[in-house]
């Protein structure tokens, strides 16, 4: 089976999850032909992206959401009138794709988030089969919990997660917890995709907090704290623009750049961990047993934030006050329930994009059956 990727650019979440299912893929004697990354001007892609990325990669601009002024949430307003004027160019985005769909020789595209990929695949319903894979998906689901503020905001989010699956043969939900699969929405539950580093890498229960900030903005309210805290060691990841890849704040706080291998020392080894609420790294924590604060900066960081306190796995909070972290971090118990849900993770994906594959073949089979005489499309 050869496949192309799709992914969503913005922050790390969807692309370490593509990097991870790229090589459960080639484990499984799947080949990724292609990877497609929607990237922004305010954002670049992180090296380390690149660096493990097996598949030939091109990039295209595509949509994103701005950060605020204090660059800590996103700017609503600011962002709709970017992508509008943008316009122009995501309508190339979109010929671009259904150029590399057709050209990959591809039996399956799977689209991390993309909303450009949903969007072409509705205009130009290329001839393969289309899985979109992402958190966001279990939205769609009639039981997801969501919280009660920001209806208007959380409206707007579905429509975003409706337009990037449009044409979609399947979608794979990913999920704190098992629940069962919604038919209707063609919506299969599947454990989160956590890559082999963060589920075998040996933990130890160190003498700091470590720490992923999205947009550095938040770096003012964490040296805030520290202030008032000298005495405890903080290690927080962030994506500030031509940052040195470490800032040495002090002897106990230092801002580290983003680095997939080094987040992950530094998470196996904290004592304690703080976010502004993506799924992956949030996933990965309570894979390692470490108690959460998130501190939401948008809509579905908070979906994402409620869930996972819902879970057990942390707390919510709406500044960096890692005094309420190391407070709930005395009663924090490892959740073993998801540690086994995880590791069910590979058979059910894998099997999963296997299945749609197959029913897109045999739908085709069918529908190419004219006058008692089958024109296989296999």
């Amino acid at each position: 089976m050869k496949v192309v990727f799709a992914v969503q650019g913005e922050g790390r979440g969807h692309l370490t999850q593509a990097l991870t299912l790229e090589k459960m893929l080639t484990d499984h004697g799947h080949q990724v032909v292609k990877i497609l990354v929607g990237q922004s001007q305010a954002r670049p892609m992180p090296a380390f992206f690149g660096q493990r990325a097996k598949a030939p990669m091109q990039g295209f601009l595509s949509p994103n959401f701005l950060p605020s002024k204090a660059n800590k949430t996103v700017g609503l307003g600011k962002s709709i009138a970017f992508n509008i004027l943008k316009s122009p160019s995501y309508l190339s985005s979109i010929r671009f794709l259904n150029r590399q769909f057709k050209e990959s020789g591809a039996d399956l595209i799977i689209n991390f988030y993309e909303i450009l990929t949903g969007l072409c695949h509705y205009v130009y319903h290329p001839d393969i089969p289309m899985v979109c894979i992402g958190h966001q998906y279990m939205f769609l689901h009639p039981d997801y919990p969501f919280p009660k503020a920001h209806y208007l905001s959380q409206k707007l989010m579905m429509a975003f997660t409706w337009a990037t699956c449009l044409g979609a043969t399947r979608l794979l939900g990913l999920s704190f917890r098992h629940v069962p699969d919604d038919d209707a929405h063609l919506l299969s539950v599947v454990p989160p995709i956590l890559r082999k580093e963060a589920l075998n890498t040996p933990r130890l229960h160190g003498d700091y907090i470590t720490g992923y900030i999205l947009n550095s903005g938040f770096s003012e309210s964490i040296m805030q704290w520290h202030t008032k805290h000298p005495e405890i060691n903080l290690h927080f990841f962030w994506d500030k623009c031509n940052s040195e890849e470490t800032t040495r704040i002090d002897d106990t706080l230092t801002f580290h750049a983003i680095d997939d291998h080094k987040f992950l020392h530094y998470l196996a080894n904290c004592r304690a961990y703080a976010t502004t609420g993506g799924f992956e790294s949030v996933c990965e924590a309570m894979y390692m047993g470490k108690p959460v604060m998130m501190v939401p900066a948008h809509v579905e960081q908070e979906c994402n934030a409620h869930e996972a306190k819902l879970q057990g796995a942390g707390i919510v909070a709406d500044q960096f006050d890692m005094d309420q972290l190391l407070e709930f971090s005395q009663a924090h118990e490892e959740d073993i329930k998801f540690r086994q849900w995880e590791n069910e993770a590979e058979l059910m994906v894998i099997s999963r994009l296997e299945t749609a594959v197959e029913q897109y073949r045999h739908a085709e089979t069918i529908r190419f059956g004219i006058f008692g005489t089958t024109f296989s499309t296999i």
